[in-house]
């Protein structure tokens, strides 16, 4: 699965999670040479395209509920507790903290959700 990362409703790039269990984070090819659009994170400035992990950048994973509305999500969505990349796609779509937001790729998937 792949995810569309928004900043403030205009597309900044995407993430994803290969079979390995590695992330991948490349900016949008227009914003990133779009010099107006700031970076989405300190963490992951617009010196690079894409930025490569064997953990979910901490930057995505702040944009994760906690405590009491991380068992909701996970309850209501059925996603297994320990699957912080699914819980991203399903979860960050909508009020978020900040200006990103991240939705699936697959529209199907995020039609049912929301």
């Amino acid at each position: 699965m792949r995810g569309i990362v928004y900043n403030n409703g205009v597309v900044a790039g995407i993430i994803e999670k290969d079979e390995k269990g590695n992330y991948l984070f490349r900016y949008n090819e227009d914003y990133f040479k779009n010099s107006s659009q700031p970076p989405i994170s300190l963490t992951l400035p617009k010196t690079k395209q894409e930025y490569y992990s064997d953990k979910l950048f901490p930057f995505f994973y702040g944009l994760l509920s906690e405590g009491v509305n991380k068992d909701i999500q996970c309850r209501l969505y059925k996603i297994d507790e320990e699957d912080d990349f699914t819980r991203l796609l399903l979860t960050a779509g909508y009020d978020t903290i900040g200006a990103i937001t991240v939705k699936p790729e697959d529209d199907e998937m995020f039609r049912l959700l929301y």
